[in-house]
């Protein structure tokens, strides 16, 4: 058994002692890790020790170099949620033509990533991740991608003015195509159908020929990724995201909602601080003023594209997903000894993996020894998926193996997949409610645990849908047929995600305040809080 030695400080979770790049978890040494914690007993300070069995890892997927891992090394693997194919000459001459394209991203804006990412997991940021469930080809426009970016935007300037902290935006945005089904057939109009897997893969037409699997749509999916970070990146470094900008980023159809009047009120002081800063004769012409980071990612499903895009950089000698900047495994894929995982391990990308209630805290332990074999800040983040009440009941043993493992994650929460519900009219929709539960349960079992809540991951849309009941604007079921865009899971609008980033930073302000040291702090934020 090892031992792990906790110095009862504060209620904040942060590693002390061992450089985390430093330790090898492939090999059998224990290890002794400090960390802050606090007691049942209320946080009396003093050291408790803790045992926890090693782990044994499969040598067949144990993490190491290059010399037991290659881009291709999945295909050992028994890949699930993979497409048929019906002409594999076809998918090779495909995968070779997306192998000679450029890179969509770089290595350095990924490693970029993981160190801000890092800073989320010790809580010194904040993750906010959003965007379409699925991205799809007949709704691609720049009004959309736009819309969307601006919904981020806003929701960052909320979470930033609440938490006090970085925020790290990442959208679900440029090669969100693919998604796992529950089955490989679906029955459409009395029709067996193979199913829709998304718009890289095969069209959701109803009829045969649409539903057949066609490598020629990665490369589509490519070019529409391509264009799609180009615009991204200049309405995050063209001015459209300057600070200045803060007022201007209301949506119309938002704006004349209770949400738009708080944000209004909140640009307007932030237009008064930076009034403020340059009257004391600081420069607003800092790029931190006038442009802002942005990071694309998506769910790692389509093994082919996804090799076919992953390039050995030549600064560092590592091997990217150059696809997007992070990649995340979904519940249906996150295997032990899964092709997933096996490609996922061997790429130098941060990674992110979905665990629901079904997840056993000795099978995430395992988890982080494969994918961050270093224990390197911002390698890994874990999004939770469970629903409210299942979370309060599963999630604080995760935590708590995790922790006493001496694993350094950034935790996350997705409060939509485990709250879809079927509305009488049979259209799938997500109650607003249900996720506010779900948030607020993921801040709980944090503060309960001592650890850090280090971001929220939404399927959400700049449009102005009707596909989640509830919310400020009180959607009704009735009210869902007027505007349901979505091509797989109900979205929440702009509204609904902004009311939703107000109540996070007003839980993050209470963090804030309930850390050491907060005098002055308090009392300047409490002439601000009816803003949130």
């Amino acid at each position: 058994m090892a031992l792990v030695s906790r110095v009862l400080v504060t209620p904040r979770v942060e590693i002390l002692s061992a450089n985390p790049s430093g330790i090898n978890r492939s090999t059998s040494v224990s290890r002794r890790v400090q960390i802050n914690a606090t007691l049942a007993n209320g946080g009396a300070k003093g050291v408790e020790t803790v045992e926890y069995p090693k782990t044994n890892l499969n040598k067949d997927y144990l993490p190491g170099t290059t010399k037991d891992w290659s881009p291709n090394s999945w295909r050992n693997k028994v890949a699930l949620q993979q497409p048929n194919y019906p002409d594999a000459e076809k998918l090779a001459e495909t995968e070779k033509v997306l192998g000679a394209f450029p890179p969509l991203v770089f290595a350095g804006e990924a490693r970029s990533l993981e160190e801000r990412l890092g800073e989320a997991a010790l809580g010194k940021a904040f993750l906010l991740q959003g965007g379409d469930c699925a991205e799809s080809f007949k709704e691609f426009n720049a009004n959309n991608i736009r819309d969307t970016f601006r919904v981020l935007l806003q929701m960052s300037v909320v979470l930033m003015f609440g938490g006090q902290m970085p925020v790290v935006k990442v959208g679900r945005m440029a090669g969100q195509f693919a998604k796992p089904r529950s089955a490989d057939t679906e029955t459409v109009n009395g029709l067996e159908l193979p199913s829709y897997r998304g718009d890289n893969i095969n069209a959701d037409l109803p009829t045969l020929e649409a539903r057949v699997p066609d490598p020629s749509r990665m490369v589509r999916a490519y070019s529409q990724a391509a264009a799609t970070l180009n615009l991204l990146r200049a309405f995050a470094t063209g001015g459209f995201a300057a600070m200045q900008r803060t007022a201007q980023w209301n949506l119309d159809f938002a704006a004349n909602s209770e949400q738009g009047d708080k944000y209004r009120e909140l640009a307007h002081r932030v237009d008064e601080a930076l009034g403020f800063m340059t009257a004391c004769g600081l420069t607003l012409d800092h790029p931190v003023m006038t442009s802002t980071q942005f990071w694309t990612s998506h769910e790692c499903l389509l093994l082919p594209y996804e090799q076919a895009l992953t390039r050995e950089d030549s600064t560092t000698g590592l091997w990217y997903d150059c696809s997007a900047h992070m990649l995340w495994i979904g519940e249906r894929t996150r295997q032990l000894d899964g092709a997933h995982i096996e490609f996922l391990r061997g790429v130098a990308n941060p990674l992110g993996v979905k665990i629901s209630d079904k997840m056993k805290p000795e099978d995430l332990v395992t988890l982080c020894n494969i994918l961050n074999p270093e224990n390197k800040p911002g390698r890994l983040t874990v999004v939770v998926r469970m629903g409210a009440s299942k979370l309060r009941e599963k999630f604080p043993a995760l935590v708590r193996a995790v922790r006493q493992a001496g694993s350094i994650v950034t935790w996350v929460n997705d409060p939509m997949h485990g709250n879809t519900i079927k509305a009488p009219s049979g259209l799938k929709t997500r109650p607003f409610d249900a996720i506010l539960e779900e948030v607020k349960a993921f801040f709980d079992v944090h503060e309960q645990e001592g650890t850090h809540a280090g971001g929220i991951h939404l399927e959400m849309t700049g449009q102005n849908v009707t596909e989640c009941v509830g919310g400020g604007n009180n959607l009704t079921f009735e009210d869902l047929s007027s505007r349901y865009h979505t091509h797989c899971d109900p979205r929440l609008n702009a509204s609904q995600a902004l009311e939703l980033s107000f109540i996070i930073a007003e839980r993050l302000r209470r963090r804030r305040l309930s850390g050491p040291n907060n005098t002055l702090v308090e009392s300047i934020s409490s002439q601000l809080s009816g803003v949130l």
